[in-house]
Order: C-alpha cells, then sequence, then structure tokens
C-alpha cells in the first residue's frame, strides 16, 4: 500500500506544478511500520491491554509521540484569504506530533480529484454550497468534517456607492441601461466591466450562469485575470473616482479596503437563479441583515456559505485524532477579517502568515488545548 502511495507522488508534483503549485513537495501519509517477534496470544493481549492503559494515562507530549512518523500531505487553495486558517490548522497538527507537508497550492478542479483520490489529504478551503459541482468528484472517497466557519460567508455583487446614488442602481439589470454600461466601461469596449472569478474558480461558474440567466452577455464584460491584481486595479479606480463595479466573497481583505456601506454597496440580482448543483439552495441567497446592501432583505443571487474541511475519507479513519481536530476546530470570522486586512496591508509574507496563525493560537490558547485534549483522546 506504501509503495502504490509513492507511486502517485509523480502524479500529485505534476498536478501542483501545472496549477502554479507553492513550492513544497506534496508526500503521502506514511506510517513506521517496525517489524515484530511473534507474540502467544496471551501476551499479545498483555500487550494490548499494557498499551492502551499507558496511552489513557501518558501526558500530552508523550500522546503526541504517537504521531511521530505520521506525514500529513495537505494542500491551500489559489485564494490566500484562506491561507491564515490553513497555517492554524497546520500548526495545531503538528502540536498533535504529526509532520505536515506543504501545503501544496492548487486550484478546486485539481484539489477535488487529489483529494478523492489520496494524493493528498485534506485542505480547509471548502465552501458550500459554491463547491456543490464537485461533489460527484470527491463523495464517497473524501467527506466534508466540522468548519472552519459556518455561515456568514458571503458571496455578491458591488458597486462603489456613489456610482449607485447617481444613476440608481439596484440590481445588474441597471448595467443594460447605455448611460449605465458607458460609464463603467473602462477598457472601450462598450460593455461594464466587471471584476469576476478566475477560470477554475467554484464563483465563475455561478458568474458565467448568472451573465447567461439575466441576459447580460451583450452588457458585461467579466474580467478573469489574477483576482488580487484586478481587485487592486479596482480599487486604484474608486481612489480615483472611477466607477466600479466588482464580485466579492467574506471573509475578504476587499471589503476592509471597500467597506460596505460607505464606499460600496452590495446590488442585488434580478431574482434568484443558481447552477444546477445550488438550485435546491435559491431560499439561501436572499439574506436579511447585510450592512450595505441596497435593499432588505437583500437578494444577493449566491447562497450563504460555510467554510470547511474536507479530508480524504481513509486518511480520517486512519488518524482519528486529526479527524477529531477537524470536527471541533473553528475560527471567527471577525479573525480572519483582521488577518486578510493585515496581509492587504503588506503582511503577507509566508514567515508572516506563520507567525500571526502563531499569535492566534497563543492567544485562544485555552481553547485550541481543549481540542487537542479530544483529539488525543479520539487517538485512544
Amino acid at each position: 500500500m506504501e509503495e502504490a502511495r509513492r507511486a502517485r507522488q509523480p502524479f500529485l508534483r505534476r498536478l501542483a506544478a501545472s496549477f502554479r503549485a507553492a513550492p513544497q513537495s506534496a508526500h503521502s501519509v506514511t506510517k513506521n511500520k517496525g517489524r515484530q517477534r511473534p507474540l502467544s496470544r496471551l501476551t499479545k493481549s498483555f500487550a494490548v491491554f499494557s498499551t492502551a492503559a499507558l496511552i489513557a494515562c501518558a501526558p500530552a507530549a508523550a500522546q503526541d509521540e504517537l504521531h511521530a512518523g505520521t506525514t500529513i500531505n495537505m494542500a491551500r487553495a489559489t485564494w490566500d484569504t484562506g491561507w491564515f486558517q490553513g497555517e492554524i490548522y497546520k500548526q495545531m497538527l503538528e502540536e498533535l506530533g504529526y509532520t505536515v507537508d506543504g501545503p501544496t497550492t492548487l486550484d478546486n478542479p485539481p484539489f477535488y480529484l487529489a483529494v478523492a483520490q489520496g494524493d493528498v489529504d485534506f485542505w480547509v478551503d471548502g465552501s458550500f454550497p459554491l463547491h456543490n459541482n464537485y461533489r460527484p468528484t470527491f463523495e464517497g472517497k473524501a467527506e466534508i468534517v466540522g468548519a472552519v466557519a459556518k455561515g456568514g460567508a458571503l458571496e455578491g455583487y458591488l458597486v462603489d456607492k456613489a456610482s449607485v446614488e447617481e444613476f440608481g442602481i439596484k440590481t445588474l439589470e441597471d448595467f443594460k441601461r447605455p448611460e449605465v454600461q458607458k460609464a463603467f466601461d473602462r477598457d472601450g469596449d462598450g460593455k461594464a466591466d466587471l471584476v469576476a472569478c478566475p477560470p477554475g474558480w467554484g464563483c465563475e461558474v455561478t458568474i458565467e450562469h448568472h451573465l447567461d440567466a439575466y441576459g447580460l452577455r451583450d452588457y458585461v464584460n467579466p474580467i478573469k485575470a489574477s483576482y488580487p491584481a484586478s481587485m487592486a486595479d479596482a480599487v486604484a479606480a474608486y481612489e480615483a473616482g472611477e466607477p466600479i463595479l466588482f464580485y466579492t466573497w467574506t471573509p475578504n481583505w476587499t471589503v476592509n479596503e471597500l467597506v460596505p456601506g460607505e464606499d460600496v454597496m452590495w446590488i442585488q440580482v434580478p431574482r434568484v437563479d443558481l447552477p444546477e448543483a445550488q438550485a435546491e439552495l435559491a431560499d439561501a441567497a436572499v439574506v436579511s441583515g447585510i450592512e450595505g446592501c441596497v435593499a432588505e432583505p437583500c437578494v444577493l443571487g449566491f447562497p450563504v456559505n460555510d467554510i470547511v474541511p474536507v479530508a480524504n475519507s481513509q486518511f480520517l479513519d486512519d488518524n482519528p485524532a486529526a479527524a477529531r481536530l477537524f470536527e471541533l476546530a473553528s475560527i471567527p470570522l471577525a479573525d480572519i477579517f483582521a488577518q486578510n486586512a493585515k496581509m492587504n496591508a503588506g503582511a503577507g509574507s509566508p514567515d508572516d502568515i506563520r507567525q500571526q496563525a502563531a499569535d492566534w493560537i497563543a492567544e485562544n490558547r485555552s481553547v485550541v488545548d481543549s481540542w487537542l485534549e479530544e483529539a488525543r483522546a479520539a487517538a485512544n
């Protein structure tokens, strides 16, 4: 079995390189399997009982040695707003004694294929129901476990507040009006420019669906280049007094830089119309109490998402401590917002993110210790 796992490594390295993976290599889970001399049935039973008793009574440091020699192969998404959360989970797993390799940076399609095949073990960047269209790829071989942030992860379209007021913009339908198209046309093609999502992102599927469902192809130009670069350009345009239209999600640095209700406004879709994989969630695409929306309730057109770990099922079975940690751990959205703002202000290097994660763990030491204690107990 271990030879089979090692044999898959060239595939993962090619996969990661194809999608601009981080430079870290990606190794499969390995375990020490020393040879044992034959024991009598009575001796075996005594050994099992004694080992269990020792584990139950052992201090945390000793229990963490149970996972020494076990390497977890971690992935992360291409959007950097989730890297802080991933680093927190990585450091907690290391406190349990695991060696965590990576994270390898992957787009959605290769990740869900790789986690189903066991070529990576997990990431904490699942966004559901947005990623529902990937379920046929991974279900039965990988699964959602726990939640980094339950609910509150919004998605939608925003327009600078000045343009909302000047043109009376309420929904995407308003971008069919010639004067609105002209005001938001920054490249001279006659269409309003929309900062959209790069190919391969889950949000791209929904935005593309919206463009067809609302008949916007002739009126709106979706910009699918690098999202951080496109949003940096939009922020610069806003600061220059130009109209902007963009898609975003929360938690994200964009809503710290361009604050809904002050700088920008959430606008609505003409009606809820979702891709087939999300169709049953139409009610969740209408949300009440959103600060800075043009209407109450707000017809965002995207269901509210949970941010969740997705892990290989066999990995979870083999590693009950990691599985229990995933079930228990969570990170407040406010803390994610705060870190994203620091990252956008320049503190986004790998060393910065590692330190920010370590600081978060230190500031939340008591609750983290409670999670780790239950995770160790699960390993028994």
